[in-house]
């Protein structure tokens, strides 16, 4: 028996079986967000997702209105407020229709947290505007069992600081070139400096250049020796709320940050690295790996492009630091959805 999934369009259950979440995110416009519920229906960063949806929303239809579903840029800004109690309306019932079919008794998902995508797309109702909830099972991996295993495989995405729905559609041609093994692909413009991943964003934990030595590695030198690059959002990524929430907890910590994107060049100061998502929250890396000449990516298949590797020891002491503290202010940040207006 295939694991319960409920979607909701404008507040109505739908009487069919759901496609999966990326099934249905292939084939529509429109923009989006994915969040992470407990079993008892608690969101974790709530009020982040939504206005994120809400600014994702507005900058598509400026100045990408095809991606949102629309054919011209509307007459008026999109307003936050009306995005946002469209949104939560449909949440509240998506989520009571999903822990009641969970909890149901030949199901044995009764504990397990939820993924919840929210979908906001033209319309002729409500605004122009159209809000789908698709809710479905979601089994969290253990932080330090399985790295992320990365290849450098495409270019970065158009109209970056949106998340929409056709990207999942964009981004299969980057299937081409991803070796066997891979589980994320990362994007990058000149071959150099890393952007993002075509779902994740990408950190790494690195030596500063003045502090390059062959000294033990340890916790206590970690303010002065080392420090976690991310790529700005000038530079053209996705604003994610992982992201986001890594560089408030780096900051809590005590640990440098610099937003400059990875550079690939300079792989030999990198001691640990580590992708984000909403979903798996934060997942060490355990490889990332790299055409040999950049230009190989846009022509050939993966089998084709002569591979460099750079491998890391499991989870480093500061990738897990990072993951204590989130994982810490996970139970604090929770958000109920009888709670929402």
């Amino acid at each position: 028996m295939s694991p319960p999934a409920v979607l909701v369009a404008d507040g109505a259950i739908s009487p069919h079986a759901p496609p999966t979440a990326a099934a249905f995110l292939e084939f529509t416009p429109g923009a989006y967000t994915t969040a992470r519920a407990s079993s008892t229906g608690a969101l974790l960063w709530w009020p982040r997702h939504l206005l994120r949806l809400a600014d994702s929303a507005r900058l598509l239809a400026h100045s990408h209105p095809h991606l949102l579903g629309l054919p011209v840029p509307p007459p008026r800004t999109l307003s936050t407020d009306s995005i946002e109690t469209l949104v939560n309306q449909s949440v509240r019932v998506g989520v009571h229709e999903m822990r009641r079919r969970m909890l149901a008794p030949r199901e044995c998902c009764s504990g397990d947290d939820m993924a919840l995508t929210a979908l906001v797309r033209a319309s002729g109702a409500n605004d122009g505007l159209e809000v789908c909830i698709h809710l479905g099972v979601y089994v969290p991996p253990v932080f330090g069992d399985a790295g992320a295993r990365l290849a450098v495989a495409g270019s970065g995405r158009e109209a970056a600081a949106a998340k929409y729905a056709p990207w999942v559609r964009m981004r299969k041609s980057l299937e081409k070139t991803r070796p066997p093994g891979a589980t994320e692909l990362l994007l990058t413009n000149d071959g150099d400096h890393i952007l993002e991943g075509s779902i994740t964003n990408f950190f790494v934990v690195c030596l500063k250049e003045e502090h390059q030595s062959n000294e033990p590695f340890s916790v206590q030198t970690v303010t002065n020796r080392f420090e976690v690059q991310t790529a700005p959002l000038s530079d053209g990524i996705l604003p994610g709320i992982m992201r986001q929430i890594v560089i408030e907890v780096c900051h809590d910590l005590g640990i440098p940050v610099r937003e400059v994107s990875p550079s690939w060049s300079k792989r030999e100061n990198w001691k640990e690295a580590f992708i984000t998502s909403s979903l798996r929250l934060i997942q060490h890396v355990e490889t990332v790996q790299a055409p040999l000449l950049w230009e190989d990516i846009e022509t050939k298949i993966w089998s084709d492009v002569s591979w460099v590797v750079k491998q890391f020891q499991g989870a480093g002491c500061i990738t897990t630091q990072i993951q204590r503290k989130i994982s810490g202010r996970a139970l604090t940040e929770e958000y109920d959805t009888r709670d929402l207006l």
